[in-house]
């Protein structure tokens, strides 16, 4: 049983017993490769959340709809990735085996290798959708195996061939190009395929978690991130690619067991529109899972 956070993000001050989603922090930055400060961006979207409304324009729908629970950050090791990981894991195997969804707020992208392994453990036949600037496919940065840069290749070491679904990549060293051409389904610079993809996951019905690294975002309308990359898509179709993935009817969604959003950076935008903008992602992302697993519960009362 976990206590509530003090500080919440916006609308999510349920009581863990009653909630599906579970939030959770890791601010976690100590392998970033260019500009640090990531680790501030899970406690950094709580407090600025209180300028957002918890209801959405987009989907009709408002976060007082649903019980969600904000456990608030853990306390990671900033010294060892493979501690800061035991310690993920560990929480994201504990919401998992309760039958809930966890969602993590990072932190750098290696905080995903955690979450990712406890739902390896549970679900064996696991896919990931990726979204990114980067293709994080690298095998080590600087001899480091464990890096933000190598995330991706760590999953793949997890999961195998074909089971790594990414898009908006347009950043990586050859190597991880011609990686991807072998092992991965890696679409470049955009969502284009995102639908056809989303299509054959759900037919096929396996678990899939959606990792959300940011800086897939355009730096114009994102530049508080760590490593920016010109070239990315904007917010409105990030949003539209978060409805393709959950569809909201149900009966067109993949099978979600978890996800996390990352790499936001907040002191290296200091106008706060980054922030802002993780924000309005979290809070669309948090309606579009609830939305969809709703239409499922009805799907499932219609077909007794």
């Amino acid at each position: 049983m976990l206590s509530p956070n003090i500080e919440t993000f916006i609308g999510c001050d349920s009581g863990y017993d009653e909630a599906r989603i579970i939030l959770f922090g890791a601010p976690f930055d100590s392998t970033t490769s260019f500009r640090p400060g990531a680790r501030f961006g899970s406690s950094a979207m709580r407090h600025e959340s209180f300028g957002l409304e918890t209801y959405s324009p987009y989907q009709n729908a408002d976060l007082t709809d649903f019980p969600i629970f904000d456990s608030g950050d853990l306390e990671l090791c900033f010294g060892s990735a493979e501690a800061a990981l035991e310690t993920i894991h560990a929480r994201a195997a504990g919401i998992l085996a309760d039958g809930k969804f966890p969602l993590l707020l990072g932190g750098e992208h290696l905080i995903s290798l955690g979450a990712i392994t406890a739902a390896a453990e549970r679900y064996p036949d696991l896919h990931i959708l990726h979204f990114d600037a980067h293709a994080d496919l690298r095998d080590d940065y600087l001899g480091a195996r464990l890096s933000h840069a190598c995330v991706m290749r760590r999953c793949h070491d997890l999961l195998g061939d074909g089971r790594i679904h990414q898009f908006c990549i347009r950043s990586g060293d050859r190597e991880e190009f011609r990686f991807a051409a072998e092992h991965t389904h890696l679409h470049p610079f955009s969502f284009d395929g995102l639908q056809e993809t989303v299509m054959q996951l759900r037919r096929s019905g396996v678990p899939v978690y959606l990792t959300i690294d940011l800086d897939c975002l355009d730096p114009s309308c994102f530049p508080g991130t760590g490593t920016p990359e010109a070239g990315g898509v904007n917010f409105h179709q990030l949003l539209e690619a978060i409805h393709c993935v959950c569809g909201a009817d149900g009966a067109s969604s993949v099978n979600l067991i978890g996800a996390d959003l990352n790499e936001l950076a907040p002191a290296l935008d200091i106008s706060g529109v980054s922030t802002a903008t993780a924000c309005k992602v979290l809070r669309e992302l948090m309606l579009a899972l609830e939305l969809q697993h709703q239409a499922m519960q009805n799907i499932e009362k219609q077909g007794v």
